[in-house]
């Protein structure tokens, strides 16, 4: 398979089976989810000792788990008995955990603790060695709370992977006062029926807002005025500020920041905004509310951190892969520290926000294109756009590749990071 999976990536192309085929599907849920550092978990969402939490590493089900000591671990989810899963529920506190099924027992580190009756499993040379029988460990890495895992032996550090993405996320994770980042506050969660890669394709895409949500921008144009909410993607956006670009190992970055001049007097309005503005208003002072509500919206930054995370404005979206043509999004809440209360009041209505009233857009979209590309006499996906436009240049102060929103040069960054490690010779192996 490696080898004809080198020509069905071109420079300005992409074959319609890498979106269809449920071959590719199943040797992405092996190769590219274990042998990249993917998005596991935040560690606030394991914020005390014992606590844990139920993830996936591609379709490998995973407890991410914080010890007595404070140290984070990534379980796999499998008695290594008879491969049940021994957690059962989403999250909780706990030191240990049981098969339900014959009661096998393991530590929150992965150590297998007890076995029922374990005298049926002496041989002559002696008792079941349960050294060897722990739960499988996957190796973790965390930057500023975010864990990532990779069953890669010979994976970089987990800095080299994020490159100049550290950067950019240091960017996002310090609009926070304290530079802290709480992912507590619940989960939204949708499934279309499309293959995972679609929606990272989209995750960079400055080409398609002004058609795509341009109902829901123009409702707000009519009903708030003009310079509200994202109107410069109703514009010519090769002509604006916005721009594009490759951080490096299929990390990208979509940076609006350019379009907004300050945040929150460009914010949309939202449920409740009215009144948290006026009791910060009469607390601190308008100079000091004004800047307390700045990091209430959105951040105007999509940072897309291969395979699996994207960050957008001031939420997290999860891509979980089902099949080959069914995926799940699940969009988390943030919450930051060194901010009223008012503020985290407003950041969680904004769940009520894009989620709800332009995902769906993107949604349709994706089910759309994965309809289209069942068609076999047309084969390619064209990933072209200002490739060849003289439009993009590398950043003197990043070193990355940058170009107008509307360039595709993010899309072309991520198949080539897809093709280096679907080609590659990984061992994959957990510990």
């Amino acid at each position: 398979m490696r080898q004809d999976l080198t020509t069905l990536v071109r420079p300005d192309r992409v074959h319609r089976s890498l979106y269809t085929d449920p071959a590719i599907f199943a040797a992405e849920m092996t190769t590219l989810f274990g042998g990249s550092w993917t998005f596991l978990a935040h560690g606030s969402e394991v914020p005390g000792p014992h606590d844990y939490v139920r993830k996936r590493l591609g379709q490998r089900p995973v407890i991410v788990t914080r010890d007595g000591d404070g140290a984070i671990h990534a379980l796999v989810n499998r008695c290594t008995h008879r491969g049940a899963t021994v957690c059962r529920l989403d999250a909780g506190t706990a030191t240990r955990f049981t098969c339900p099924y014959h009661g096998w027992t393991f530590s929150n580190t992965g150590a297998l603790t007890g076995v029922p009756w374990g005298a049926g499993y002496r041989t002559p040379a002696g008792a079941i060695d349960r050294a060897e029988l722990g739960l499988g460990r996957i190796r973790v890495e965390t930057y500023r709370g975010f864990v990532f895992g990779t069953l890669d032996v010979d994976a970089p550090p987990l800095l080299e992977h994020l490159g100049y993405a550290a950067t950019v996320l240091d960017d996002w994770i310090d609009r926070s006062p304290t530079g802290e980042v709480r992912v507590q506050h619940g989960a939204h969660r949708m499934e279309f029926a499309g293959n995972w890669k679609l929606a990272y394709d989209n995750s960079a895409d400055g080409y398609h807002p002004g058609f795509s949500h341009r109902s829901l921008l123009t409702m707000r144009q009519e009903q708030y005025g003009a310079g509200v909410d994202m109107q410069y993607v109703l514009a010519d956006v090769d002509a604006g500020a916005q721009t594009v670009a490759d951080l490096g190992r299929g990390n990208t970055f979509l940076d609006q920041r350019g379009e907004i001049p300050r945040f929150w007097p460009q914010a949309a309005p939202s449920p409740g905004r009215e009144a948290y503005e006026a009791v910060l208003r009469a607390r601190l002072g308008d100079a000091l509310a004004e800047e307390a509500l700045e990091p209430a919206v959105g951040s105007g930054m999509n940072i897309n951190l291969f395979p699996n995370l994207l960050i957008i404005g001031n939420q997290l979206q999860v891509i979980e892969p089902l099949a080959v043509n069914r995926t799940r999004l699940t969009w988390y809440a943030t919450s930051i520290g060194g901010v009223p209360d008012e503020v985290t009041a407003i950041r969680m209505r904004l769940q009520e926000d894009f989620p709800s009233f332009g995902e769906p857009d993107d949604l349709v979209n994706f089910e759309e294109c994965q309809d289209g590309l069942s068609v076999p006499e047309m084969e390619w996906v064209m990933t072209h756009r200002h490739l060849q436009s003289g439009r993009s240049w590398i950043d003197e102060r990043t070193g990355c590749e940058t170009g107008p929103v509307s360039d595709e040069l993010p899309i072309r960054a991520f198949w080539r990071r897809w093709s280096e490690l679907m080609t590659a010779d990984l061992k994959l192996a957990v510990t």
